[in-house]
């Protein structure tokens, strides 16, 4: 009976951190919108996201990472994308927020085992990687075309190098950094503060 009482309270308890985390997402995703680096939101929101994986696991982390593809497409975030192919870009960003959850949760259940704050950080790094990952191949795959030309109006003789530099390089670059150092020092105090 102990074990049934235990199990509940733990599932409470990530249920509601669930919750809560869910909340924040919504809101960084928002206040996102209004934080530009180059052409794209600074993405904030994969702190929560991260958090989330590893507090509670990778079904929430999942959760997490697609409310935050839901936010994007009702913020006006997807816009651009939204006017070219609609099914493509619903596709795109419902799949690399989900996935971008879901590998964080994965590697850090994967790798607790091991040390708790180094998991987190490889969940950090894995985090953008994917979200960055899904939403290039979208790019291939859905807004080639489009692509190209923004890149030929801004310079770029290639589209690759286009996708990579201009469309997602310092994002990436600030999103992995700033995961790096959060994600780990929030875990720590949760932690702390779950003692």
């Amino acid at each position: 009976m102990a074990n049934a009482k235990r199990f509940t309270k733990d599932q409470t308890v990530k249920l509601a951190m669930g919750g809560i985390l869910t909340a924040v997402v919504v809101v960084l995703q928002l206040m996102g919108s209004f934080i530009k680096f180059g052409p794209f939101s600074v993405s904030l929101v994969l702190v929560p996201i991260i958090v989330g994986a590893a507090m509670c696991g990778p079904y929430i982390s999942t959760w997490l990472g697609l409310v935050f593809g839901v936010v994007v497409l009702l913020s006006g975030d997807a816009a651009a994308f939204l006017a070219i192919d609609i099914p493509g870009t619903i596709i795109t960003v419902l799949l690399k927020g989900a996935l971008c959850g879901l590998t964080a949760g994965l590697v850090f259940t994967a790798c607790k085992k091991f040390n708790t704050y180094l998991s987190v950080v490889l969940a950090a790094i894995i985090c953008p990687i994917t979200n960055t990952g899904i939403f290039l191949l979208g790019c291939r795959l859905f807004f080639f075309d489009a692509i190209s030309e923004w890149g030929a109006g801004a310079g770029f003789t290639n589209t690759a190098v286009y996708m990579i530099v201009g469309l997602v390089g310092w994002n990436f670059v600030f999103e992995l950094v700033t995961n790096i150092i959060l994600c780990p020092a929030i875990v720590r105090i949760v932690n702390a503060l779950k003692k």
